[in-house]
């Protein structure tokens, strides 16, 4: 993969900033998951990316944010291989996985089955099995699918993604359609994973606040292209304190939000794990 620069501010050398990702001359440099340099795409007279440039290291966390509509999709799509892209534009890992909002278990296959898809050798099995405790499943992989919780089924559908041991990890809004206590549970099982197994993650989300908690850099998609970046200053667990709440209003305002309509976040909405560590 390509080379570029990094802000010595990157949570990726060890400090933060709020400055984009192409540093200066002399910063360190680190390979890439991504490059996409003015990839565009129209459906009929819709244009919906135009120009679009974005990197992302190897390693690294990113969260994309945009209004419905914005391209979020279209570009986890193109990135995932789904949609045709000129190889001079997009540049990315082809070892990657996807993960949904829906988490697309095969009924007609135990969930083990499901983990194991596409894998091929003996120890297949012995793979997805591993998997499974990962995410806390191991009980469950002889169930069919139809007998997970919509948190279970995720979770399978993240143990199927990461079997593979992606460079390269899509999550398309995967947290959308589980219930308030489970999506911060998740939080910190895809936070415990990404540090498992060190992928680049590309996370699709309308949540500001899912994105702060998660990533290293938050990006805005609007009008096709990046609008803004911040670089996530705070070191985790993240609290909800002053500097949470000033990148919350930074990043609403350039959804078009302000942050008088959504309110603060407290950390009383949040759940303190037994080790007292709070999402």
């Amino acid at each position: 993969m390509s080379l570029v620069k990094l802000d010595p501010r990157s949570p990726l050398c060890g400090t933060a900033g709020d400055s984009a990702l192409h540093g200066p001359e002399d910063a360190p440099t680190a390979r890439l998951a991504v490059r996409i340099r003015g990839l565009n795409r129209r459906f009929g007279d819709t244009v919906v990316l135009r120009g679009l440039d974005l990197d992302i290291a190897e390693g690294e966390f990113v969260a994309l944010l945009g209004r419905s509509g914005s391209g979020k999709s279209t570009l986890l799509r193109t990135l995932a291989g789904l949609d045709p892209a000129d190889p001079q534009t997009v540049n990315a890992s082809s070892n990657h996985a996807v993960v949904f909002q829906d988490a697309r278990l095969l009924p007609w296959k135990r969930v083990w089955r499901n983990v194991a898809l596409g894998l091929t050798g003996p120890d297949a099995r012995r793979r997805a099995e591993a998997a499974l405790r990962e995410v806390g499943l191991d009980h469950r992989q002889d169930a069919w699918p139809v007998t997970l919780s919509g948190g279970e089924a995720q979770r399978a559908a993240l143990a199927r993604a990461l079997v593979r041991e992606p460079r390269l990890l899509l999550l398309d809004e995967p947290f959308a359609s589980v219930d308030a206590l489970t999506r911060l549970r998740m939080h910190g099982l895809v936070l415990k994973l990404w540090r498992l197994h060190g992928p680049a993650v590309l996370l699709v989300t309308h949540d500001v606040d899912e994105a702060i908690t998660l990533a290293d850099r938050v990006l805005v998609l609007d009008d096709g292209r990046i609008a803004a970046e911040e670089i996530v200053p705070m070191a985790r667990p993240r609290d909800t304190g002053a500097d949470f709440q000033a990148l919350r209003r930074r990043l609403l305002r350039r959804l078009g939000v302000e942050s008088s309509e959504a309110g603060p976040i407290t950390e009383a909405e949040l759940i303190a794990y037994p080790t007292g560590e709070i999402l």
